[in-house]
């Protein structure tokens, strides 16, 4: 980590205000420096050994934040979006003001997302290179093939003509009378390494099926807390971030 830092990008970077508006509240004195007024916002400070205060509030320094979010259904995977709540509007004690969610859920997906500021972590985690696991729970409408798991395991021809990497299918569930009356439901697990434009729907629709619900359960070593619900979160532990960044 750097150890020191020009007052006004540790500011932004924490997401206090803009730069404009610090530097007014410099201005008005609304900034201290251990204790003392500083209307200097370009003056470097420790990032270590001083303390910052606006309008009478700590603001401590910290480089990387890792979320795990329950990603509800009606929330899009973005930073920013004028016509939905986004997966950073649920992140309210976040501390930077550049996150993102590592990869995207559809808007009628829920489950596991993984909210950072962690760059290098984030590619990693999504090349397919990298050959990281990401699981998902699914109800399907439709009757698939006997040869569903052997066509996953070779890679599905998308209807668009797109191969995608091997795969893993599992069978949860059979029965009739899901959804709706008189359709067919399953309910399986699907394992894929990529992640395409609507990959698993559009998996399924190729073996003409429809995905009816999807929920992301697993991301690499990073598993959904089953102690949260749609729309909540929590910071990763310790032991979380390592397994993670032993995919790098």
């Amino acid at each position: 980590m750097e150890k020191k830092l020009r007052l006004d990008k540790f500011l932004v970077e924490m997401g206090v205000d803009t730069r404009s508006q610090i530097k007014e509240a410099a201005k008005k004195g609304r900034i201290r420096v251990n204790g003392t007024v500083e209307k200097r916002t370009d003056r470097k400070i420790d990032l270590e050994t001083e303390q910052v205060f606006y309008d009478g509030k700590q603001v401590s320094y910290v480089e990387t934040e890792y979320y795990m979010l329950y990603k509800p259904q009606g929330v899009v995977s973005a930073t920013e979006d004028k016509l939905h709540r986004t997966v950073l509007d649920l992140i309210e004690e976040k501390q930077r003001k550049d996150l993102f969610p590592v990869g995207r859920l559809d808007i009628d997906t829920e489950g596991l997302l993984l909210i950072t500021n962690d760059g290098e972590l984030a590619h990693r985690l999504l090349s397919p290179k990298r050959h990281v696991n990401k699981r998902y729970y699914a109800w399907i409408e439709g009757d698939l093939p006997d040869t569903a798991r052997e066509q996953f395991e070779k890679g599905i021809v998308l209807n668009d003509g797109t191969m995608t990497m091997p795969a893993k299918l599992e069978i949860a569930l059979s029965k009739a009378d899901g959804l709706q009356e008189g359709i067919m439901q399953t309910q399986v697990f699907v394992t894929v390494q990529e992640g395409k434009f609507h990959q698993v729907k559009r998996m399924f629709e190729a073996l003409g099926c429809r995905v009816a619900y999807l929920k992301r359960v697993s991301m690499g070593p990073l598993l959904l807390d089953e102690g949260l619900c749609p729309g909540e979160y929590r910071r990763l532990t310790e032991d979380e971030i390592l397994g993670l960044k032993r995919q790098m």
